[in-house]
């Protein structure tokens, strides 16, 4: 080992690594070391260690030393790059440089030099304020190289003396403004060669020639259409590189400015900045650093060093490390437009808090530092925790950030993380799966964690156990307190209605003691159109407040002088509508006078009532009986007007709560039990008592319940009425033939055939030997099911679009089958009936049903009927009568029935098909014929009779007068007779755009009204105020032909007016049209016939 100088000038750094080097050669020579022969062995791993304690312990002296030596300041030796020969790269001249850097003689000061020198970077700890003071400003004065003092401080200082530069600005001489123009005048082209192209073009000189080839074209010197060609020209043809794709998203690799030891943690420098004035500035050559004791560095990031200002373009890459001394940077280039700042470093979750830059950042922040202190021991604590190996924090924003953490002690790494310079890599490292248990006390915060976890999933399955039985027990005992409830209120509600059905039987009672003193006195008919169907059927019902506002015509009954009305609206009536009715209903005079000028109010007896609580059940669908039973006020105000009166009830189809509001009122109803209505109004009721009163009816069977029921029903009644070509299907609750689906049994392929075997055997022998017609059943059993569902057609396609729905309604709900008459051409018929309190039977109204779109659907009647013989008709609509009366029915009701010609007898046929027990819209528009003509509806002969044409007086001589009278008495009929249409289902969209006044003013253009002198002409029924898209209508004339006609025309005067000639609303006008010409077709065949028998007849008997 090479000796060493005891001289005590000898400088202790130059010792210190004058050893290092000869260990280390040492150690190297060690290891080239072979042992030969039997020598004796040598311990050479023991001599390597003992080499290696050495060597770290003389290390650990040196950084002791350069930790002491660091506090003044040291420079290094200028290096220059300017003679760098051209062959030779920058890197090699960097490490030409280093290496005479690195093995030049460096002499360091000694520690007694050092004693007499001022401190600028620590000042000593026993100094007085004003020393303090001068060496703090002495520090600014260092750092801020523009201020005068800076030269002479260093040089007295440190013995650096700076070069003088001398700022002179050169003085620029004021310019004399010159006046007149600038630019000399150039030699366009002459005015010879303007005028005459032919000429050659003018000489060119050099002047002008300077001034480019634009110049000497836009002064015609060169013609605009010359071809020029430039030699050499100004672009040269070349090959584009075309580069790799990958290149483009290729990230060059970071460059990492030093050599390092194997485990040491480094910083990437980046000439870049994100100031944009620093873009065009071409960045400065880095000189290389290594690490080691031959050049002693500043500690890490220190405020002095510059490697502060250079953080704002640096990113950390990690490596495993020992100690914080073997991080070391030292950036070369350092812009001086940088402001100064405070950066703070915590390695492996420590801050070294004796190190400059914290001390430098401590004495900045003075005032404020306990906070600032607290925060960053928090910080410290969390990056310790989640074993984040280096963070670096910015002096600023910590101390922005300590004022909240002293409100929240606990703040979240959202909040911690804009702290940090390297924020993004502290960021990425935390949200690592695990990480926060990677820190000294892991496993301890990791089993703790486990242990929480499992303590909660414990609790929290009891509690949810808990929770879900004190649910149960809540369900249980709410469902045990509302079935409780439920109970008791359905008990009080049946003895309610059983009370209420008590009260009505006890009034119908002394209603039918006293109909006789009741029907000849003074009395109140208080008219309820209530449809009191299931709530299902009701929500299936369009516009329901409608369709029971239908029956307008129920106010007619005034034109008896000792009845009073009180109609119940289920709509709220404008004052259009209101005062139509009156001013109609104020003709009564008029009208039994034939004196159009006799008007009377009818104000006071008449009274047109809207329950209040109409409207605040717009999506229940209840019906008006129900809102009347939830209106105090109406009922309140119905009291007033009945009281001390003989009143009774006219309803719809009666409901529960029409008995509620009964026992309110504390008048009869006139019609049966609710329970009875609906009994028999069902189609399966209706044929209970039409086989009761033994009157024929279509073939067929009713209570039909289940899909194999209905499959062996159909069989039978296929075999044994062949003759019939349609079944119809019809479900119980339904009504107005929205419920009906047909089937045509010429689908079926074995029909044709059992026909066939039907016809040779022959009917009585096929209908009494059952056995015969077994073949046939089989055939059917196999085919009907699928034909039938392919085939069976719904009639109302809206309520029921197929028959799968309409199939699962029929079985659910019960349902008929029947025949469908055997004959193209049919006729329905629905008569009114009357069963009086007193057990009495009358015919009311009759008439024919018009059908437009199919004739299972009618849209109105003609009255009287004209199809079946009065006395035929009578007799079967009074058995049925009986039969209702003998079920205890009673007040209004309706008879559906078909006439047709048998095609095998040529008989006429009459069949019941239906019975309503209910108050029907055809009765509610007989009652405003007869009160606008004043006339009688004779339904056992089928006339429509109203009072003779009233004769004008005339002036006649007094001789003449008693001939005259006595020829107008003999000539004068006692009445005449009248046909009318009737219909209250007329709809048309359009009708809704058009106000009534404008309707009415339409009508009086095209003359169409009522004539009260001659009976006849036409009136309008309006149901609301409100879509205005229904509307009812009445025409009379002198033969059923001449009212079908008016009707007809009416209707194309109505769709001409309100319609557009492109645009098709939805209406039933044009089928109703299309239907009446029809009727007209026939009727004038019926009557040519007619006649032609008639004069047969008469010929025969001159003859």
């Amino acid at each position: 080992m090479a000796g060493h100088s005891t001289d005590s000038n000898t400088d202790v750094g130059h010792i210190l690594v004058q050893v290092q080097e000869d260990l280390q050669q040492l150690k190297e020579r060690i290891s080239h070391i072979t042992i030969h022969g039997s020598a004796e062995a040598i311990q050479i791993q023991t001599l390597e260690t003992a080499i290696h304690r050495t060597e770290m312990g003389i290390k650990r002296r040196a950084a002791e030393y350069l930790n002491v030596i660091n506090r003044q300041v040291l420079t290094l030796p200028a290096v220059e790059y300017r003679d760098t020969p051209a062959d030779q790269t920058l890197a090699e001249a960097v490490q030409l440089s280093s290496n005479k850097i690195i093995k030049g003689p460096i002499v360091y000061p000694s520690l007694s030099k050092r004693r007499h020198r001022p401190q600028l970077w620590n000042a000593p700890q026993h100094t007085s304020p004003g020393i303090q003071h001068k060496l703090a400003m002495d520090m600014r004065i260092l750092r801020d190289p523009c201020n005068p003092q800076n030269r002479n401080l260093l040089n007295e200082h440190y013995g650096i003396q700076l070069p003088l530069i001398k700022n002179e600005m050169t003085e620029t001489p004021m310019q004399k403004l010159v006046k007149g123009p600038t630019v000399g005048t150039l030699a366009i082209l002459p005015i010879s060669h303007r005028e005459d192209p032919s000429l050659l073009p003018p000489f060119v000189s050099e002047k002008d020639a300077r001034k480019g080839i634009l110049s000497l074209i836009e002064r015609g010197l060169i013609p605009p259409a010359s071809e020029l060609s430039l030699d050499p020209p100004p672009f040269q043809p070349k090959a584009a590189p075309i580069h790799a794709i990958e290149e483009k998203y290729r990230k060059p690799p970071p460059e990492i400015v030093g050599t390092y030891p194997r485990k040491a943690y480094c910083i990437i420098v980046s000439e870049s900045y994100s100031d944009p004035k620093y873009l065009e500035k071409k960045p400065v050559p880095r000189l290389p650093v290594r690490m080691g004791t031959a050049t002693p560095g500043p500690s890490f990031i220190s405020k002095s060093s510059g490697a502060t200002q250079r953080l704002l373009a640096k990113d950390v890459v990690p490596y495993p490390f020992h100690q914080p001394q073997q991080f070391q940077v030292v950036p070369i280039h350092r812009p001086q437009e940088f402001q100064q700042a405070y950066y703070v470093v915590i390695f492996e979750g420590k801050i070294d808090y004796m190190a400059p830059d914290f001390l430098a950042f401590k004495q900045h922040y003075q005032i404020s530092w306990g906070h600032i202190l607290s925060f960053l021991e928090y910080l410290e604590k969390k990056l310790r925790e989640y074993a984040v190996p280096v963070a670096i924090i910015e002096g600023q924003k910590a101390a922005e950030l300590s004022v909240v953490f002293e409100l929240n002690s606990r703040p979240t790494w959202e909040q911690l993380l804009p702290a940090l310079r390297n924020k993004d890599l502290v960021e990425e490292i935390i949200k690592r799966p695990g990480q926060q248990y990677k820190g000294p006390d892991g496993i301890e915060m990791a089993a703790t964690k486990i242990q929480a976890i499992w303590r909660q999933y414990q609790g929290r399955t009891k509690y949810l156990i808990s929770l879900r039985q004190k649910w149960a027990a809540g369900v249980i005992a709410i469902s045990w307190l509302m079935h409780a409830q439920m109970a008791r209120v359905k008990k009080t509600l049946k003895q309610s209605r059983q009370r209420h059905l008590e009260n009505f039987r006890s009034r119908a009672k002394h209603l039918a003691a006293n109909w006789n003193r009741i029907k000849a006195s003074r009395r109140t008919i208080i008219h309820i159109p209530s449809l009191g169907h299931t709530q299902s059927l009701r929500s299936s019902v369009p516009n329901i407040d409608t369709q029971q506002n239908l029956q307008m015509g129920r106010l007619c009954d005034i034109r008896d002088d000792n009845v009073d009305v009180i109609y119940v609206c289920p709509l709220w009536m404008g004052e259009d509508v209101t005062q139509y009715y009156m001013k109609l209903l104020g003709l009564q005079e008029a009208v039994k006078s034939g004196i159009p000028e006799k008007v009377v109010d009818m104000k006071d007896r008449l009274k047109v009532i809207t329950p209040e609580a109409a409207g605040h059940f717009p999506t229940h669908h209840l019906c008006l009986a129900t809102h009347l039973k939830y209106s105090p006020k109406t009922i309140k105000r119905i009291k007033n007007l009945i009281e001390g009166k003989a009143a009774y009830i006219v309803g719809g189809l009666l409901h529960e709560d029409d008995l509620a509001v009964a026992d309110m009122l504390n008048v009869p109803i006139l019609g049966p039990e609710p329970e009875v209505a609906h009994l028999y109004s069902a189609k399966s009721g209706t044929k209970r008592i039409f086989a009761s009163a033994c009157v024929p009816v279509p073939p067929g069977e009713y209570d039909i319940y289940n899909l194999q029921q209905l499959h062996e029903v159909f069989i039978s009644l296929i075999l044994e009425n062949l003759e019939i070509r349609r079944w119809l299907f019809k479900v119980d609750t339904e009504f107005g033939g929205r419920g009906t689906a047909y089937f045509d049994v010429s689908h079926l392929k074995c029909y044709k055939q059992i026909l066939k075997e039907f016809m040779e055997i022959g009917s009585i022998t096929w209908l009494k030997k059952k056995w015969i017609q077994e073949p046939a059943v089989l055939k059917l059993s196999k085919e009907l099911p699928g034909i039938l569902a392919e085939n069976a057609q719904p009639v109302n396609k809206e309520v029921f679009p197929t028959w799968e729905k309409f199939l699962q309604v029929f079985l659910c709900q019960g349902g008929v089958m029947e025949a469908y008459p055997p004959s193209d051409s049919i006729t329905n018929l629905t008569v009114d009936m009357l069963i009086e309190p007193t057990g009495e039977i009358s015919m009311v109204s009759c008439g024919d049903q018009i059908h437009s779109k199919n004739p299972l659907e009618c849209w109105g009647t003609t009255v009287p009927q004209c199809s079946v013989d009065p006395g035929n008709l009578h007799t079967v609509c009074v058995k049925i009568a009986e039969a209702c009366k003998s079920r205890g029915v009673m007040g209004f009701f309706s008879i559906d029935l078909v006439t047709f010609i048998h095609p095998y007898t040529m008989e006429q046929q009459v069949w019941a098909t239906d019975l309503d027990l209910a108050y029907s819209d055809q009765l509610a528009m007989t009652q405003l014929m007869l009160f606008i003509s004043n006339g009688r509806l004779v339904c056992k002969t089928n006339t429509f009779e109203v009072p003779p044409k009233p004769k004008e007086k005339r002036r006649r001589s007094h001789r003449k007068e008693e001939v005259v009278a006595e020829e107008e008495t003999q000539t004068q009929l006692p009445f005449m007779k009248r046909y009318g249409v009737l219909s209250t289902q007329l709809k048309h969209a359009n009708l809704s755009m058009v106000h009534y006044s404008v309707l009415f003013q339409i009508f009086k253009a095209h003359g169409i009204g009522f004539d009260i002198k001659e009976r006849q002409g036409t009136v309008f029924v309006l149901h609301e105020d409100n879509k205005r898209d229904h509307l009812g209508m009445v025409t009379i004339g002198e033969d059923l032909q001449g009212a079908l006609v008016t009707f007809a025309r009416n209707l194309s005067v109505i769709h001409q007016e309100i319609s557009a000639p492109n645009v098709q609303w939805e209406n039933n006008f044009q089928a109703a049209i299309k239907d009446i010409e029809e009727i007209l077709g026939i009727t004038i065949v019926n009557q040519s016939r007619g006649e032609e028998d008639n004069t047969s007849t008469a010929s025969e008997s001159l003859i």
